[in-house]
Formats: structure tokens, C-alpha cells, sequence
């Protein structure tokens, strides 16, 4: 019985990734936005900012991230010769959801700061790793706390990022990762050193349905806990890349053609 139900959840799975996992189905995808800077240097704060704004409605998503980054074609040349005053007078009106205008200079202060001192935000997240399979944590934690130093300064009281040492499922974080880390016709892969067998799923309410339906785990809340249960559930598909079927499997839940009834009709 097991055998079989293995068999079954990996030909959903791979069904899935074959069908969707093709570059016409990212929008609505806040990647499409990292997509448009070509120069890695612009990808992956491009990828950050993205990332970061990706809670709520994907449409309210898409025009608050191009509002962001409008400003800066160069991104990484532009942003970083932009002061913190012309910052706030460039986004003096900005309110997005939970996050007022001084969140977002903030934010974009710490994207400066952890740029100017590392270089990229690449080799601030490799400073905490040990080799290309490093545990994810340190990386995540040591790259966020650097970018919310400035908010700390400044006694800004709402941050942009997460804190992935508190336990939540950080689904943008881990959404960010995948973008920078793995490497085909939808990740552009931005980041070369680590491998993608030590990422997360970024866990959101889609994923955590289709996981139920799946039977990838039985827990109820959202976490970091449910997150890492699922990725080991599907590193029995694929041990080297088990987060490949995140994009596929988060179209039924995102893209307005397509619904998780897709699931019930490969599984009969």
C-alpha cells in the first residue's frame, strides 16, 4: 500500500511539473518582475525586494514591487547612489499593507548597507556556509539581520523581513532562495555556489493544501516545523532538487486558469 501510494504522489508530481513548469505560467508571479534585470548584481536585490512584498492580493503585489523599483533601471548602480534622503522623498506616500514608508527606506537601507559591505547580498548569505549543502538557517538568519540592522537604528517598529529564528514558515525568504539558488527555464539561478538540495519549500496556504490533499503531512499549522516535513517528504522525488515542484504545484493555487482539481483527476 505504501508502494503504491508513493507511486501515485510521484506521478502527480511529475505530471504536474510537466505540464506547468514552463515560463508562459509565471504570470502572475511576483519572479516575473526579477526576470526583467539581466545583470545578476540587479537579480537578486530585484529578487529581494519581490520577495519581501509578496504577502496579499498578487495583482496589489505586482504594482507595489514595480513601484519599488521603477526608480532604479541600473538597480544595484542606482539604489546604491541614492541617499537616504532622496529615499524618503521618493517614497514619501508609500503604504503597503503592514508596511509604512519608513519600512521600505529602512529595508532599502539594509539592502545598501549589507551591499557596500559584502559586495552583494550573495556573499553575505555564503558568509554563514560551509560548503554548498549548508543548513539553510544560518544563511536566511545572517542575511536578514544584517538588512533589519537599519530599522533597529532608526526605531522603525514594523520590518520588512521575517525573523527566521522564530519558527515561521518565512515563505518569502525561502521563495527568495529558490529564485537566487536553482537554476532553469523559470529560476534564473543567480546565485552559483550552493546547491539546491538545501532548500525550503516556501510554505503558504496553496502549498499547505495541495500537501494535505497529497498527504505530504498531517500537521494543521503553518510553520517552519510543517515547512521542513514537506521538503523531506518530497526529497523522496527528487533527493538532490525537492523543492523543483514548488513553482507547478503553486500554479493551482495562483494562476486564474488553473485549480487543485487538476490534483484529484491525475490521482484517478
Amino acid at each position: 500500500m505504501q508502494r503504491e501510494r508513493i507511486r501515485i504522489i510521484s506521478r502527480i508530481l511529475e505530471t504536474i511539473y510537466q505540464k506547468y513548469h514552463k515560463p508562459e505560467f509565471i504570470h502572475p508571479d511576483p519572479l516575473e518582475l526579477v526576470l526583467r534585470y539581466p545583470a545578476p548584481e540587479d537579480q537578486e536585490i530585484a529578487g529581494l525586494v519581490a520577495a519581501s512584498f509578496a504577502t496579499g492580493r498578487v495583482g496589489s503585489i505586482l504594482k507595489t514591487v514595480r513601484s519599488i523599483l521603477a526608480p532604479f533601471p541600473s538597480l544595484k548602480k542606482d539604489l546604491l547612489a541614492t541617499d537616504r534622503a532622496a529615499l524618503n522623498l521618493l517614497f514619501k506616500d508609500f503604504k503597503y499593507r503592514f508596511y509604512p514608508s519608513a519600512s521600505l527606506v529602512d529595508f532599502l537601507e539594509g539592502i545598501k548597507k549589507t551591499v557596500l559591505y559584502f559586495g552583494s547580498l550573495e556573499n553575505c548569505f555564503l558568509s554563514g556556509s560551509s560548503g554548498k549543502n549548508a543548513a539553510p538557517y544560518p544563511l536566511l538568519s545572517g542575511l536578514v539581520s544584517l538588512v533589519r540592522s537599519i530599522g533597529k537604528e532608526t526605531g522603525t517598529t514594523r520590518s520588512v523581513l521575517p525573523d527566521p529564528e522564530k519558527g515561521s514558515a518565512v515563505k518569502r525568504l525561502n521563495m527568495y532562495a529558490r529564485w537566487m539558488i536553482r537554476c532553469d527555464e523559470i529560476d534564473p539561478g543567480t546565485w552559483k555556489t550552493l546547491s539546491p538540495e538545501i532548500l525550503i519549500i516556501p510554505l503558504d496556504t496553496h502549498i499547505m493544501q495541495i500537501s494535505h490533499i497529497l498527504r505530504l503531512t498531517r500537521r494543521q499549522q503553518a510553520d517552519m516545523k510543517t515547512a521542513l516535513e514537506i521538503t523531506e517528504a518530497l526529497r523522496a522525488f527528487d533527493k538532490t532538487d525537492p523543492v523543483r515542484f514548488d513553482f507547478s504545484l503553486s500554479r493551482l493555487g495562483i494562476h486564474p486558469d488553473l485549480s487543485y482539481e487538476e490534483l484529484y483527476r491525475i490521482k484517478t
